[in-house]
């Protein structure tokens, strides 16, 4: 990174940056497990950002299966840049085909090496169809951390990506009679034991079907903001209080678990 675009990285994303280097050799730990583990950071914040007070059902999907060793996941779109950073963690300085999406609302023109770009209300959509290595992945993962990164590719090592190439829903409180989505947008099939069984943390497992709802009760504004005019830097900074409810069915034994967090 040269000095002018170093200057212009926020001082947020350098925290970010910084809470994954100190942890690079850490073993993976989604947003989830961080939650019920009491180790929320600046990645489990970002996860909340859009969401206002209200209850959220049929979040963070995840459907895995285990045979032989290799570990079939899918889950929802909230994992995605958390499996893209972990396999291209996996890849590190190789290079191999990354095709996707990175989606963002901002003008990222001059950022990105893209094969063209498509916008809708606002949204864009940066295609990626490219030779990129692990690292380079990583590198924009910590300069961007808001965008979203659908990125599809091999890592190499027996784990593979396939994560579809469109923009997420935007977070709304559920309503009745609404239809149940599937877990279906993010797929990982993968040797590795510690990233597989990261997504089902409760027992060994050959099937496992897992459900969360968010409940957000309070919007924690920090005293430093109580002035602010600019309702997007309050919505950003400002943490989210209440709980979440984990409902899990692994292999036919069905099991409910809940914890609060401010995040």
């Amino acid at each position: 990174m040269n000095r002018t675009l170093e200057k212009s990285v926020t001082r947020e994303h350098k925290n970010y940056h910084k809470i994954y280097k100190e942890k690079s050799s850490n073993k993976f730990m989604n947003f989830i497990k961080k939650i019920f583990d009491g180790k929320i950071d600046e990645t489990v914040h970002l996860q909340f950002q859009k969401f206002s007070r209200g209850e959220f059902k049929n979040k963070a999907m995840i459907k895995a299966r285990q045979s032989k060793g290799i570990f079939t996941i899918n889950t929802s779109y909230e994992f995605a840049n958390e499996l893209v950073r972990e396999a291209a963690k996996k890849l590190g300085g190789t290079k191999m085909r990354v095709t996707g999406a990175i989606i963002s609302t901002n003008n990222l023109k001059n950022e990105l090496d893209f094969k063209d770009i498509k916008q809708f209300e606002g949204v864009k959509r940066y295609i990626i169809d490219k030779e990129m290595s692990g690292n380079e992945i990583i590198a924009l993962l910590d300069k961007f951390p808001k965008a979203f990164f659908a990125l599809s590719f091999d890592s190499g090592d027996g784990t593979f990506l396939k994560i579809k190439p469109k923009a997420p829903k935007s977070a709304k409180p559920s309503s009745k009679g609404e239809e149940k989505p599937k877990p279906d947008f993010c797929k990982l099939v993968t040797n590795d034991k510690i990233l597989g069984r990261s997504f089902v943390f409760e027992d060994d497992f050959k099937e496992a079907n897992i459900n969360h709802t968010f409940i957000i009760d309070e919007i924690i504004i920090p005293e430093g903001l109580r002035n602010e005019k600019d309702f997007a830097v309050i919505r950003e900074r400002a943490k989210r209080k209440g709980k979440i409810i984990r409902e899990a069915d692994i292999d036919g034994k069905r099991l409910k678990s809940e914890k609060e967090f401010i995040a």
